[in-house]
């Protein structure tokens, strides 16, 4: 089922193998198997919780060092967007307070000069919080996608040995006695 979604073939393959060949890519960074998919899920997620600049190129940057694929790390990466930054940044700020026991500020702008002269205080807490969400969190969401993906596969399995016995039986009852 969740396999399925990621297995369907874009049109148009020939081109990516000629993109492919003609940067020296290795095809890995396309691949769609479960590790793959999972390993690009958890990369865009990790880099997607800290609060920084240019995040893609995290992600580029990480491409050397594990293999996983690359199109999906860079979806998982805009789940920190401009409309959802504020929200998660906040509750990674919250988070991190909690973690650290304190009680953190009660009335929070969101204008850039409370920011810049609130920095110091916000910093260690937001990245606490940031800490936790990019290796609890996303080492949970790892482990869950890998485990829909694994319970997928038995599951497609399971149906495709059930139908194969129902053929057979319906063969079975078709077949003139002699």
């Amino acid at each position: 089922m969740i396999r399925k979604v990621f297995k369907k073939k874009p049109s148009g393959g020939n081109k990516i193998d000629a993109f492919l060949e003609k940067y020296n890519l290795p095809k890995a960074y396309l691949a769609v198997n479960r590790r793959m998919i999972t390993r690009g899920v958890a990369v865009g997620l990790f880099w997607g919780f800290i609060p920084m600049p240019m995040q893609m190129l995290a992600v580029m940057a990480t491409t050397p060092f594990f293999r996983f694929n690359v199109p999906i790390a860079i979806s998982m990466v805009w789940l920190s967007n401009p409309i959802t930054m504020p929200p998660m940044y906040y509750i990674e700020y919250l988070t991190g307070n909690f973690l650290l026991g304190r009680e953190g500020i009660a009335d929070i702008e969101l204008t850039m000069s409370w920011f810049t002269e609130h920095f110091d205080e916000i910093l260690v807490p937001l990245y606490v919080g940031t800490s936790f969400y990019s290796i609890v969190v996303t080492g949970i969401i790892y482990v869950v996608l890998n485990r829909l993906w694994v319970n997928s596969v038995h599951s497609e399995k399971k149906e495709r040995k059930h139908s194969r016995k129902k053929k057979e039986s319906r063969k079975k009852s078709n077949t003139p006695k002699v």
